[in-house]
């Protein structure tokens, strides 16, 4: 499409003249400038709803985890409950927790 765009404008301005096509060059380019600088403004700008969550995290189908000897399986999804996470863990795998060990196959916020 740029290539497009370029070869447009190469016509016109070989058509133009060198005079013409300056002035034309001028107008093009400052237009885009100000397009630019509107679009980064504009996206700049854009926030989030605050009612939203800002992560979202999804578990499903995982696998069996083990945890021994004070270690931690986690089949699921654990995360800080003060992130705003949207969690949702759905046919988790077995976790498993043996000598101290610490197990998780849904949603741990802590």
């Amino acid at each position: 499409m740029t290539g497009l765009v370029v070869a447009g404008l190469c016509a016109v301005f070989a058509w133009l003249g060198w005079d013409d096509a300056n002035v034309l060059a001028a107008v093009v380019s400052a237009v885009t400038g100000v397009v630019a600088v509107g679009a980064a403004v504009w996206a700049a700008a854009k926030q989030p709803p605050k009612d939203e969550p800002k992560v979202r995290a999804r578990a499903a189908r995982t696998g069996k985890a083990t945890a021994r000897s004070g270690g931690t399986a986690n089949t699921g999804i654990t995360g800080p409950a003060s992130g705003g996470i949207d969690a949702v863990a759905q046919d988790t795998g077995d976790a498993v927790a043996t000598d101290d060990g610490d197990a998780n196959t849904g949603v741990r916020l802590t």
